[in-house]
């Protein structure tokens, strides 16, 4: 459990710098409330924008982004929400998703997908 969860943080880190690089702000990390956690937000220009990292060392078990379902989606935005209202947060948002997939050893390739679903 612990390389897999290495991997994970190790996954965030990358996307984090892809996003950091792309011109988005990061505002918060690992947010957790009782109905989950969110992974990174970010500010883009005049939206909050919730990231979903999923990362991957390969695609035996499919490409990360089929990890998120409808039911997870639904819950990102909920997360949204409760973020929002936590912090205040006003106007627009938006929930991504990023990839990474990341092979021991091997090239690591990085993914965004804005405004899921």
């Amino acid at each position: 459990m612990a390389a897999k969860d290495d991997l994970g943080r190790r996954g965030e880190q990358i996307a984090e710098r892809f996003l950091v690089d792309a011109g988005l702000e990061i505002l918060d990390r690992n947010w957790r409330c009782p109905i989950g956690e969110l992974d990174l937000i970010a500010r883009d220009c005049d939206e909050t924008v919730f990231v979903e990292v999923k990362t991957r060392s390969g695609e035996e078990f499919g490409h990360p982004f089929e990890a998120i379902t409808p039911v997870k989606l639904e819950r990102l935005y909920r997360l949204g929400r409760a973020w929002g209202e936590a912090h205040g947060a006003r106007g627009r948002s938006r929930v991504d998703a990023i990839s990474v997939l990341a092979p021991r050893g091997g090239v690591v390739v990085v993914e965004h997908l804005v405004a899921v679903g």
